[in-house]
């Protein structure tokens, strides 16, 4: 099962007892996962590592889906205590969690990103819908004169899809399948746009699908390196989280979507329409196993850390209300209650 609640480093006493008992091969936390949390989860870590008496955690970006797939494979040390994820956990990745003996999962809702495409300052400046992102980007799209029939996507330029866009050649650096980010971008972009054309079947396959011919290059789990490419090449444009458009102003811009800019305030305020909630997941055996994880879990949702005004706002994170946070919390220690009895 998964239990959408966490627990608050009140959890560290209830669990103390087992952990004493426990043989512990590892006293450093593992935590895998989305590249877009990274950051964020990073900067946990180091404080965390600087004000506790425990390790800095050893964080590693390996794209959401690479991450749950190292989560579930086993009960143990030898496996992630954490993995963080920029999309919820899918059903089938919760059926290999059970079948590999990962019975108990804590889902913890961290705050939200916006999902942006970005190019160098100084290359044109883009607006875009989603409807014109999809016939830029999907594998097939709809016939030009016969919108119900599908086609190999025949769009070289952005100026192909719209004249109201640059005659520029569509190059777009994004994220591998193995990537929530991708995941994301297909689900609030892609098949969003994809609903725009009613004679078409609206169906995964078709909406979801991105095209293979060299438009779209899969350019890995590390954002970093995309926004290097982008600053390099001013005609490609890149796909990744809001956190790295905001701590690489200067060289690189968002495209407006819908007219909106990724902005902090536009996403905070669901003005901008490619946002989504960010997550981490807690191996619930692992508790008392390996030391300090729910404190590890108590510093990453404080007010502090994930609040409106903490320090991980400054990385680019979309926090959640002081009232959803607090709901959150409220519910860990519920969770620490039951674990006492």
């Amino acid at each position: 099962m998964i239990k959408r609640t966490l627990t608050v480093a009140a959890m560290a006493a209830v669990v103390a007892t087992g952990a004493s008992s426990a043989a512990q091969a590892r006293d450093q936390i593992s935590i895998v996962g989305s590249s877009t949390v990274y950051p964020f989860a990073t900067k946990v870590a180091e404080r965390f590592g600087r004000t506790t008496e425990y390790p800095t955690p050893k964080v590693e970006s390996t794209g959401s889906g690479g991450g749950l797939q190292l989560f579930c494979q086993g009960v143990g040390v030898q496996h992630p205590d954490i993995t963080n994820a920029s999309r919820a956990i899918k059903d089938s990745e919760i059926e290999k969690c059970h079948n590999n003996g990962v019975e108990n999962i804590t889902e913890v809702r961290v705050g939200f990103d916006g999902i942006v495409m970005a190019n160098a300052d100084g290359a044109p400046e883009l607006d875009l819908t989603r409807k014109e992102i999809f016939l830029a980007l999907a594998k097939m799209v709809p016939k030009s004169g016969d919108s119900s029939k599908l086609v190999e996507n025949p769009n070289d330029t952005w100026s192909d899809v719209s004249s109201d866009l640059p005659d520029q050649e569509i190059h777009v650096l994004g994220p591998p399948p193995t990537s929530g980010t991708r995941d994301a971008f297909a689900e609030l972009v892609l098949a969003h746009g994809c609903e725009q054309f009613p004679g078409i079947e609206h169906s995964a396959e078709v909406c979801h699908a991105v095209r293979e011919d060299g438009a779209y290059v899969e350019a890995g789990e590390n954002d970093t390196v995309i926004v290097q490419k982008l600053r390099k090449n001013h005609d490609a444009v890149g796909i990744f989280g809001f956190s790295f458009l905001d701590q690489n102003r200067g060289s690189i811009k968002g495209a407006a979507i819908n007219g909106y800019k990724p902005t902090f305030k536009n996403i905070a305020n669901k003005d901008y329409p490619v946002a989504r909630p960010l997550f981490f997941y807690i191996k619930d055996a692992h508790v008392g196993m390996v030391p300090g994880i729910m404190d590890y879990v108590a510093e990453f949702t404080s007010r502090r850390a994930a609040g409106p005004n903490g320090y991980l706002t400054n990385i680019g994170l979309i926090p959640q209300s002081p009232k959803a946070l607090e709901k959150v919390r409220e519910e860990a220690m519920n969770l620490a209650d039951n674990l006492s009895k």
